[in-house]
């Protein structure tokens, strides 16, 4: 299983973005991110989940720390909507090709506007999924951005 690539891999060494790949065990009774990071042995600031939210009927994502909640409304006004709402988990895994708790901001089938917490720049490194349940990816913030063509924004509720 770690051995096979997923979209949100192959995208990174397409464009020579430099990253690492992590893989754990993952258990189906523990919350996905928080057990990212204790199975990392990293903080839970830094590693990210990755929510899609409706946003005045367009779809949009939400890059967040994984010990904190979405705040729809910060999103909405950083895609320069009004009002948000979370997208229900079989549209966020039709859209994106990916099944929820595994869901990466890379190598989506749809692109969408994507919005990550400003939080991530505090840090060398970040964690998001690899586009399955027990992988993840550590990346620059930056290149993030840059290869998602991202907004930085404080999108965060804790």
């Amino acid at each position: 299983m770690a051995g096979r690539g997923t979209p949100a891999t192959a995208l990174l060494v397409k464009r020579k973005i430099p990253h690492t790949v992590h893989a754990y065990e993952h258990d189906p009774r523990q919350p996905f991110g928080m057990e990212a990071a204790a199975a990392m042995g990293v903080s839970p600031e830094r590693v990210f989940k990755t929510l899609l939210a409706e946003v005045d009927g367009a779809l949009a994502v939400g890059v967040v720390p994984v010990a904190a909640q979405l705040d729809l409304k910060a999103l909405a006004a950083a895609v320069g909507g009004k009002k948000a709402r979370m997208a229900e988990v079989a549209v966020a895994e039709r859209v994106t090709g990916y099944v929820a708790g595994g869901i990466s901001p890379l190598g989506q089938k749809k692109r969408l506007p994507t919005v990550l917490d400003s939080s991530a720049l505090g840090f060398p490194t970040m964690f998001c999924s690899g586009g399955r349940r027990g992988l993840e990816i550590e990346v620059a913030a930056t290149d993030l951005v840059a290869l998602l063509s991202a907004t930085v924004a404080a999108i965060a509720a804790r």
